[in-house]
């Protein structure tokens, strides 16, 4: 009879054998929806420098900021930025209480479904369906309004729900950064109580970590509660230059990583990157017209222009949408 030491010399072959060929047992990819790339090689390598013990590059935990732009990096913004959707349909549910909106512009093209001919007043026409679809009511109010829109209404070429055209792969990155002791931040251009109502559920990043566009608010206490009050006008513009601004105004800290998919992330990626210190900076490039939809330099949404030739001259890292994700939006 053999004895338990020698039976279990003679299964250590198996054992061995055993884990070199079960997947369960292999190292798990944290980036299942990721080609084996150059991006996603950049990406992990990053972060084995910049969080490896011993490492010459290790960048202590709480310096370990990430920055995301959300329309058109975090989630889908064809064929049209889901807040000024989200604008145009309330000015439509709001026209019984404003029947002069019948004959004034930008009002009355909206009714008529023809939002191009709405838009064609540039900015003006813009801040005009903002401030009148936005405001009125308080930040609670608004919460309740964008929650009920954001989960009944659907892209309108996709049929999905835009918080189910997020981009499987970034999700699959921001669980990777705080798996790796990153703080994960939101900084768009969307206005930041938009934002705030589903980035969580959403995304995994809290309101305190959501930072855009910020409209006007005021204080008030209304039968003895106290309320905040969305007014007309925007109070702080979250895009371009002020991106970086807002980071130090309200992160407190510099990126080490950032990513964007469009010219109003540059200021970001060059704030961030343009450092001695190990940086990583990426822009999505839409490049799939099969599974999303294909743009960069002429695009009147999510224009990348002045970007990508940052890109090839910064050297970072560009992230090929057709060929670097094997999955675009979860199944």
């Amino acid at each position: 009879m053999m004895s338990l030491g020698s039976k279990v010399m003679a299964l250590l072959p198996l054992v061995a054998a055993t884990a070199i060929a079960s997947p369960v047992l292999a190292q798990t990819d944290p980036l299942p929806s990721w080609a084996e790339s150059t991006s996603k090689a950049a990406i992990v390598d990053f972060v084995a420098r910049v969080t490896g013990e011993g490492s010459p590059d290790l960048v202590p935990e709480a310096e370990r900021i990430a920055v995301f732009d959300n329309d058109g990096t975090l989630w889908a913004e064809q064929p049209n930025y889901v807040q000024l959707a989200f604008a145009l349909d309330r000015i439509r549910a709001l026209a019984p209480e404003h029947p002069e909106w019948a004959s004034t512009e930008p009002y009355a093209s909206v009714l008529k479904g023809d939002d191009a001919a709405a838009l064609a007043g540039g900015e003006k026409a813009l801040m005009q369906i903002i401030a009148d679809s936005h405001s009125g009511m308080t930040t609670e109010e608004f919460a309740k309004v964008v929650h009920d829109w954001i989960t009944t209404t659907p892209n309108p070429v996709t049929g999905r729900l835009n918080t189910q055209m997020i981009y499987q792969p970034m999700l699959e990155l921001l669980d990777y950064l705080r798996a790796n002791g990153f703080e994960t931040y939101i900084v768009s251009g969307g206005g930041v109580e938009f934002i705030r109502v589903f980035a969580d559920a959403t995304y995994g990043v809290p309101p305190e970590n959501t930072v855009g566009t910020v409209g006007k608010l005021k204080y008030d206490v209304i039968d003895g509660q106290p309320v905040l009050l969305k007014e007309p006008g925007i109070a702080f513009v979250d895009d371009g230059p002020g991106k970086p601004v807002a980071i130090s105004t309200h992160i407190g800290r510099r990126p080490i990583a950032a990513f964007g998919n469009s010219d109003g992330d540059l200021q970001m990626l060059e704030y961030t990157c343009l450092q001695q210190t190990p940086r990583l900076c990426a822009f999505v490039h839409h490049t799939d017209a099969e599974r999303e939809w294909a743009y960069d330099r002429d695009s009147h949404i999510g224009k990348l222009n002045k970007g990508l030739d940052a890109a090839a001259t910064f050297n970072w890292t560009l992230i090929d949408m057709a060929q670097d994700w094997t999955t675009v939006f979860p199944q």
